[in-house]
């Protein structure tokens, strides 16, 4: 019986072979970090982020409805996310900067767009914007300014409803542009 001999450690050969031990394993653990998407399964996310699926569904700028149970017909983004305004903003008046407007965005324009985009249940008429204090356009909606409340992540949320928070409260707003309290 021939006994074999252990490859010397700066031999060529083991070099080639700890390069190609080396790439198998990276490729492995790259292909398990990417991972396939089996028939239902949903890929992993932050929360309930919003999926591919729903940002291809409208612009930002379009102000569309959607119902939401125990809230009925509320105004939401293109994207299916639900919109708010604050009463504290007295109509045409955004009063929401700072820590507030990172809490509950505004609903912008985005630079070279003339204007919000009047999705099915909207009224056009009742769609506008109003200037910000840094220059840019915030959509209104029959004179409210609209916002989102950042823990909305996914269509058909609205977690801020009823908030009173940051000075004043806040509401989904119906496609009549009122304030939907209950």
């Amino acid at each position: 019986m021939q006994s074999r001999r252990p490859t010397p450690v700066g031999s060529p050969a083991r070099g080639r072979a700890g390069r190609l031990i080396g790439a198998l394993a990276l490729t492995a653990l790259t292909l398990a970090a990417c991972g396939g998407n089996p028939q239902g399964a949903t890929p992993a996310t932050f929360g309930n982020s919003v999926g591919l699926h729903d940002l291809l569904a409208g612009q930002p700028y379009e102000v569309t409805t959607r119902t939401i149970p125990g809230l009925g017909s509320v105004l939401v983004t293109g994207q299916g996310l639900t919109l708010y305004l604050f009463v504290p903003d007295h109509r045409s008046v955004p009063t929401c900067y700072q820590i507030c407007s990172v809490q509950w965005p505004p609903d912008l324009l985005p630079a070279g767009v003339a204007r919000p985009v009047a999705g099915p249940g909207v009224s056009a008429k009742l769609l506008s914007t109003v200037a910000r204090t840094n220059g840019s356009r915030q959509i209104t909606y029959n004179g409210w300014p609209l916002y989102r409340w950042l823990p909305d992540t996914a269509p058909g949320q609205a977690t801020g409803q009823g908030l009173y928070n940051l000075g004043g409260q806040w509401w989904v707003i119906d496609a009549a542009g009122r304030a939907v309290t209950r």
